[in-house]
């Protein structure tokens, strides 16, 4: 089985806004999250997890990540999230 790395995304339940990382280990690293010991995000715990992509090597996560961090990428999280945003 391989070793998969995690794109994923956070919604801040402080502020509503979007948070993009990548992770091997997508539980501890929500964790580390919610318990404020990531240094970019500790001012906008908790989190919700809302999205998440597994990639088979850390180079396409990378790469995924990348892109969802641009314009077209927050829009198509956005869409893909239509549903839950809107309620």
């Amino acid at each position: 089985m391989p070793n998969y790395c995690y794109v994923y995304v956070l919604r801040s339940h402080a502020d509503h806004q979007f948070y993009v990382g990548l992770t091997r280990n997508l539980p501890a690293r929500l964790q580390l999250h919610n318990k404020g010991l990531v240094p970019s995000t500790t001012k906008r715990a908790p989190f919700q997890l809302v999205y998440w992509e597994g990639c088979l090597n850390e180079s396409d996560a990378a790469q995924r990540e990348k892109y969802l961090k641009t314009a077209w990428g927050k829009r198509y999280i956005k869409t893909r999230l239509r549903r839950y945003l809107t309620g």
